[in-house]
């Protein structure tokens, strides 16, 4: 991805996030978490709980120097940057305001408005104070532990946490709330589902009128990004985690799901064909 020497986003912050309640949206570390509760035959609930309560507030909020960040944090920014050029256009084209999200990059753990989280939770999005949650340093996760490495890759993990804020503005999130205890686990999971793939279908546009303004995208990038939404596929990650899938449980997607919904949104760049709530195929 060409990055280097482009503008960098102001809303970004280091450090820790500010307290209060809510529910955290897309950390790929959460499959793992209800993976390990099947082998365990403990509730992923239960575990969950536990890993965001051992976690505790190591820094504070700051507005970083540019000169002190490392490579990762200002690719980051360029990034985060780009969502906004693209979402402040796309939803002036709709006769909407975009709310530019912050994003915070922690090390180890952090405290959101939607809980306390560690780096295992992984990138997260929390509605409750609208920040986008990253420790870069499951960007080396990404190659090492996912073997999906690119930077594109990157921008694909940033660009799916800024859809779920995209949501959030459009009141698909609140949606998803209000279901929760009014339908049985599976259910709820299925509406789960189709909220992270429409996630990943709104990177896809933003990918589209990246490129198509910006020229950023190199050799190999949307391979890159299809690589990663294909390592973090809940079938594939259940394989490795536990040798087995269990469909039911499925809470972001299947590898091929994630793959084709961020092509559908690259190749369409239309943000009205990612309603992935009523699509008849998934």
């Amino acid at each position: 991805m060409k990055w280097l020497g482009r503008k960098q986003s102001d809303n970004f912050e280091t450090g820790g996030g500010g307290g209060g309640k809510g529910l955290a949206i897309g950390g790929i570390g959460t499959v793992i978490v209800v993976i390990i509760g099947l082998i365990m035959g403990k509730s992923p609930g239960e575990l969950l709980n536990q890993v965001q309560n051992a976690a505790q507030t190591e820094q504070t909020n700051t507005n970083p120097d540019q000169a002190n960040l490392s490579e990762a944090e200002q690719f980051t920014r360029v990034v985060l940057q780009d969502t906004e050029d693209v979402w402040n256009q796309l939803f002036k084209d709709m006769g909407e305001q975009y709310k530019e999200p912050k994003l915070l990059s922690f090390k180890n753990s952090v405290q959101s408005a939607c809980g306390s989280a560690g780096s295992q939770t992984g990138p997260f999005y929390c509605p409750a104070d609208e920040r986008v949650y990253i420790d870069v340093s499951f960007y080396d996760d990404l190659k090492n532990k996912f073997n999906a490495p690119g930077d594109f890759a990157m921008a694909y993990v940033i660009a799916h946490e800024v859809g779920h804020h995209v949501q959030n503005l459009m009141g698909t999130t609140q949606k998803l709330d209000e279901a929760r205890g009014r339908v049985s686990e599976k259910e709820y999971n299925k509406l789960s589902v189709m909220l992270e793939l429409q996630a990943d279908f709104y990177a896809g546009v933003w990918a589209h009128h990246a490129q198509r303004t910006k020229d950023i995208l190199e050799e190999g990038d949307i391979e890159e990004a299809l690589n990663a939404a294909t390592a973090i596929g809940d079938d594939k990650l259940q394989k490795q985690g536990q040798g087995y899938v269990v469909p039911d449980a499925f809470t972001h997607g299947t590898s091929a799901q994630r793959m084709r919904w961020f092509k559908k949104g690259f190749e369409t760049g239309d943000v009205k064909q990612g309603d992935t709530f009523n699509a008849s195929d998934l």
